[in-house]
């Protein structure tokens, strides 16, 4: 940091502005910084680093299984998100116990953990290990928490109202699982969006968000003219279970999916579906993460909600 100060023709403690990211350095001052940090193959030291703030710059991700595409982006996109705060990243799957999954970040001193989709099921006041500052993504809104969620209610919504506009006397429901707080939300949206216009909602089937599920779904809603499913993989099985009995999609049966998921436009058909921001949801749990790390928010529990978008495609007619 010394050599990097020479250079430079500044003093260290702004060298140490400027790696720590300070506003408070000139621009062109900065960008002399950074010019001799890159001529002399400069690189903070994260251990150092650490023993001085007293933050391993790590926040953890407890995620129950990544077997969804909607975990596997998220996945992607909180690394992303934390790495351009400056934070790596590091991945533990919570299996029947999040207690056990804390513990283990707990070993690895990390500053903070994001609780992703069906493991905030799984955190309860109990099991909060004391000290560790905790952002919850799909999770109902807590008083003592900070939560992070997409408007399943508003897009679960439009999805229903968009096939009832299209002439449908009723709109069937392919659900995730009963303990999936995202699921029981796009289940209430349908159910609101249904009793809105007097429609007493049809039996709900329910699966586990594989495509193996919306293909055994097929059975049950082989006699439907429309149907939301909960995510795009079971849309998927559905489709390909509807082809198979000779069901044409959109001619015979409307289908609308969940997430939008990158393989959405080249399913046969392409799936009409509702999109999730995973990157605005990811950055807006690492920025309120972060802000307690460092000491910058309120301190008071937050409840953010991503808006969805709903996006038309050739499965819905």
């Amino acid at each position: 940091m010394a050599m990097v100060a020479s250079r430079a023709g500044v003093s260290g403690q702004t060298v140490s502005r400027v790696v720590n990211d300070s506003p408070r350095v000139d621009p062109a001052t900065r960008e002399r910084v950074e010019r001799a940090m890159s001529e002399l193959g400069y690189r903070p030291h994260r251990a150092a680093r650490a023993l001085r703030t007293g933050r391993s710059q790590t926040i953890g991700l407890v995620v129950t299984t990544l077997a969804t595409v909607g975990n596997s982006r998220m996945l992607q996109a909180t690394a992303e998100a934390a790495a351009e705060r400056g934070y790596a990243l590091t991945l533990v799957t919570a299996g029947d116990s999040v207690a056990d999954a804390f513990e283990r970040l707990a070993e690895q001193e990390v500053d903070g953990a994001i609780v992703l989709n069906e493991a905030s099921a799984l955190v309860p006041a109990a099991e909060r290990p004391p000290g560790l500052r905790l952002v919850v993504v799909d999770a109902p809104a807590s008083a003592d928490l900070a939560v992070v969620h997409s408007d399943h209610i508003g897009g679960a919504a439009a999805a229903t109202a968009h096939l009832l506009s299209r002439g449908h006397d009723t709109v069937h429901h392919l659900a995730g699982p009963v303990d999936s707080f995202a699921a029981a939300e796009r289940e209430r949206g349908w159910r609101q969006a249904l009793a809105a216009v007097g429609i007493d909602p049809p039996e709900v089937v329910r699966g586990d968000w594989s495509a193996e599920a919306g293909f055994a779904a097929g059975e049950a809603l082989g006699a439907a003219s429309a149907v939301f499913c909960a995510n795009d993989q079971m849309a998927l099985g559905l489709l390909r279970a509807l082809a198979e009995a000779g069901r044409r999609v959109p001619e015979d049966v409307s289908v609308i999916g969940f997430d939008d998921v990158p393989d959405a436009a080249n399913y046969r058909p392409p799936l009409t579906t509702i999109r999730q921001d995973f990157a605005a949801l990811a950055h807006r749990a690492v920025d309120l993460l972060v802000a307690d790390i460092e000491g910058v928010g309120d301190g008071a529990a937050s409840a953010v909600v991503v808006p969805t978008l709903m996006v038309e495609r050739s499965s819905t007619r």
